[in-house]
């Protein structure tokens, strides 16, 4: 297993896997991601923050990483931070808990950037996933409205979401 970027040639893969999780969400929750624009996955893989677990030569999970959150963390966006968001497993290797793999992947790489937190959100009343992102070492800080931006994804509009983040030691 090994994480690298994602390149330009994953496009369609990463699109293909976001459907699969907008399927998969349908039936574990009443909510769901609606589609991705194309041109923000672009500039995220440009930018080198999209990023791809590999195993056996296929695409087994992807996320992407910001540096900077703003409409979501608001004033606690000025602490040196990952932010981890779209985490998609790929169907065929579901159950693997690759955020576990995410998580100490993002404290090297926090080492590396200087940053002191890893951070991620989702829904503020996802409680299933909410439990799971606690047992993962992650401590819940609450919950809140993001600020409203054409900057983020259709599906944080009107919602409210739960903060999620590990100090880096």
């Amino acid at each position: 297993m090994q994480i690298i970027n994602s390149s330009s040639d994953d496009i369609d893969t990463i699109f293909t896997l976001y459907e699969a999780a907008v399927a998969f969400q349908k039936t574990k929750f009443d909510k769901h991601w609606l589609s991705f624009d194309r041109q923000m996955v672009e500039k995220e893989i440009a930018e080198k923050r999209q990023w791809k677990i590999m195993e056996r030569g296929e695409v087994a999970c992807i996320f992407a990483i910001a540096y900077q959150d703003p409409f979501i963390w608001k004033e606690r966006d000025s602490d040196p931070s990952i932010y981890i968001h779209r985490i998609v497993t790929n169907p065929d290797y579901r159950g693997r808990q690759y955020i576990k793999t995410i998580i100490e992947w993002a404290k090297e790489h926090a080492k590396e950037t200087s940053k002191e937190f890893i951070r991620m959100d989702t829904w503020g009343d996802n409680e299933a996933l909410i439990k799971y992102y606690v047992a993962c070492g992650f401590n819940f800080l609450g919950t809140i409205v993001p600020t409203a931006s054409d900057d983020l994804p259709k599906h944080y509009s009107t919602i409210f979401l739960s903060l999620f983040e590990i100090k880096v030691e």
